[in-house]
């Protein structure tokens, strides 16, 4: 009788769980979805001036340096969980768009992330130009501004369309340490990243 009891309790706990988890999930993506609903997003990024001031984050000064947003094809994703960047941008999201977005032309590449990095090759000959490749993909470095931005960011899977809104940002710490963003979509190899902080983000 009291195991009876004690699966039933557990049974009744799991599904309240359940539906806590799916009303949390759908609210975030309503307050994500009213924070983007007058944004608008074209086929490529978008880069305007800075309007907001430097301000402090998780012990960390933020220095916004262009305002950025963008819909792109998630073409992977990357975790982290060590290390000082990880304390503030604990996923890696390779983005593509334009022709970079269609699954025929990302589907011939051999595309991985790792140590912060995005990278891709091919067997004979790559699917579009390579400089086309550099200027319609990008590994970005996503720092949530809030718990709900972070949860939206937690969905994200490979081929997956997401929207994105925030800063591209430098970012220092007292002791001298520093993180910036590229601030280019036609660049590659060291520093050529988006460092974005993430204020509003929603998958498609």
């Amino acid at each position: 009788m009291g195991s009876r009891i004690f699966w039933i309790t557990l049974a009744i706990f799991l599904l309240a769980y359940a539906a806590i988890h799916r009303q949390r999930q759908e609210n975030d993506r309503q307050i994500q979805s009213h924070a983007l609903s007058a944004v608008p997003f074209g086929d490529v990024p978008a880069q305007t001036e800075a309007t907001r001031a430097a301000f402090d984050f998780k012990g960390f000064r933020i220095q916004p340096l262009a305002g950025f947003v963008i819909r792109a094809r998630v073409l992977s994703r990357e975790n982290y969980r060590f290390g000082t960047e990880a304390e503030l941008s604990p996923i890696d999201l390779a983005l593509g768009w334009r022709r970079m977005a269609d699954p025929e032309v990302y589907g011939a590449l051999n595309i991985s992330q790792g140590g912060r990095w995005y990278r891709y090759s091919w067997s004979d000959a790559p699917p579009i130009p390579l400089q086309e490749i550099i200027e319609s993909s990008a590994n970005m470095h996503l720092i949530p501004a809030s718990d709900s931005v972070a949860r939206v960011l937690d969905q994200t899977a490979a081929n997956r369309y997401i929207r994105l809104k925030g800063w591209l940002v430098e970012v220092q710490r007292a002791d001298g340490w520093r993180w910036r963003s590229s601030l280019s979509r036609s660049d590659s190899g060291g520093g050529s990243c988006e460092l974005i902080f993430v204020e509003a983000a929603e998958v498609e």
